[in-house]
């Protein structure tokens, strides 16, 4: 096919998720640590919900809001509230990571980075700050740790780990993420769905990190990137709004930086069923 795309991808390392054939999909952005909002959301999916459907979420469920490990806690809280229904399968929730997600995963590679003090203040500017507070962290003994040496600095990430291993599920979770999720291929209408965006000239095997960073190339998507009709991502750094177009979709008003968080139900044939708002 012409962007090299494989089947092989859906057992690949579990690195991406393959949705199967549903009925519906219900789609969940960025959340950015609003747990307010995340809670009405899956208040009105659980209303709405049925057996046979599925539930992706884009990723960067963290960041910049004040409550991004009790929105970890949400999640698992939420997908063990929907898996008790008689029908639901674990595969009905898809996970996937966003730059929230590559962002911690960095941290906790920090003592190997030749400049850490740069890179921890990069990382704090972009949402990690508010994350680790959110776990009892203090981003200022991440500086410090940095100014002094490669010790310090594996001191202090070991004390994270330990953070996070103190929540139950967190670690497992940050651990499984996946970096997309697709329908099948021969579905009527084949979609794909992924966090930030990705570059339409590579096969989806290829995108590597343009899955979050890829943003702009995403903007100049013209046609179907084959063998999918649609493209779903759910995650604007620039925050231009919710908007669906016949090739491609962007989930995602702004929650975490004064918008609402939005899920969108697409039914089997890629129309929208749904638009819900918190």
């Amino acid at each position: 096919m012409e962007n090299g795309f494989n089947v092989e991808l859906k057992t690949q390392n579990n690195a991406f998720a393959a949705l199967g054939k549903p009925q519906r999909i219900w789609t969940v952005p960025a959340v950015h640590g609003d747990l307010p909002s995340l809670i009405k959301i899956h208040d009105a999916l659980l209303e709405r919900f049925k057996v046979g459907d599925r539930i992706v979420y884009h990723g960067n469920y963290t960041g910049y809001g004040e409550q991004s490990s009790a929105c970890i806690d949400e999640l698992l809280t939420f997908r063990r509230m929907v898996l008790s229904i008689p029908g639901v399968l674990p595969e009905d929730f898809s996970y996937l990571k966003g730059l929230q997600e590559e962002i911690w995963q960095e941290l906790m590679c920090l003592p190997f980075a030749p400049e850490p003090s740069n890179n921890l203040l990069w990382m704090l500017g972009n949402g990690l700050s508010n994350t680790l507070y959110s776990y009892g962290l203090s981003p200022h003994d991440g500086i410090e740790a940095c100014r002094t040496g490669a010790v310090g600095v594996t001191r202090w990430v070991n004390s994270v780990r330990e953070a996070i291993r103190s929540h139950a599920g967190h670690s497992t979770f940050i651990n499984q993420l996946q970096r997309a999720a697709f329908t099948d291929e021969d579905n009527a209408y084949p979609m794909l769905f992924v966090n930030a965006g990705l570059t339409p000239s590579k096969s989806l095997h290829d995108q590597g990190d343009d899955l979050w960073w890829a943003a702009d190339a995403f903007d100049q998507i013209e046609q179907a990137y084959a063998p999918f009709e649609k493209v779903v991502r759910g995650f604007d750094p620039h925050q231009k709004g919710l908007h669906i177009n016949g090739i491609t979709a962007t989930v995602d008003a702004g929650c975490g930086f004064g918008g609402q968080l939005v899920s969108v139900g697409f039914e089997q044939a890629g129309d929208v069923l749904e638009v819900l708002e918190s």
